[in-house]
């Protein structure tokens, strides 16, 4: 089915794209959500018109990334957990913690965007990848001490 995105659809494209999907993920998932419209002769007239529009929409989404990105990447992430000898920690830091830490701080960000491929799980300083919309992803500095 020949549709064409509203909205970036991470691993599909970006907005005012024209792609050819399964029928299926396009009735079920993308047209319902806003996310998609069928490219019939109407939608592609009115895309023309309003690719003005998405391309500002865009210019706005990155520029709006890129300062949610600033501002997390001035926020300290430092933990002080309980350790064992050999720099084990008697639990861990998850992407939970590092999404509350920055509620904290008053910047709310879905956990599923924290990119943590296993839970911090040792002392010291380890790098953790947030994704953010328009492609824009922010590298954070997570410290790790034990607690004395």
């Amino acid at each position: 089915m020949n549709i064409i995105l509203t909205e970036n659809v991470e691993g599909l494209g970006k907005i005012g794209d024209q792609l050819m999907v399964k029928p299926g993920y396009a009735r079920n998932y993308l047209v319902p959500q806003g996310l998609a419209v069928v490219a019939n002769l109407r939608n592609l007239k009115e895309l023309e018109h309003n690719k003005r529009q998405l391309a500002h929409k865009m210019q706005k989404q990155v520029q709006d990334a890129e300062l949610l990105k600033a501002q997390i990447e001035k926020i300290n992430f430092v933990f002080t957990l309980r350790a064992g000898e050999d720099g084990k920690l008697f639990g861990s830091v998850t992407s939970l913690d590092l999404a509350t830490k920055l509620a904290d701080q008053g910047i709310e960000i879905d956990r599923k965007k924290i990119v943590l491929d296993d839970h911090i799980k040792t002392l010291g300083e380890h790098a953790v990848s947030i994704k953010l919309t328009a492609g824009i992803v922010a590298t954070i500095n997570v410290v790790v001490n034990a607690a004395a």
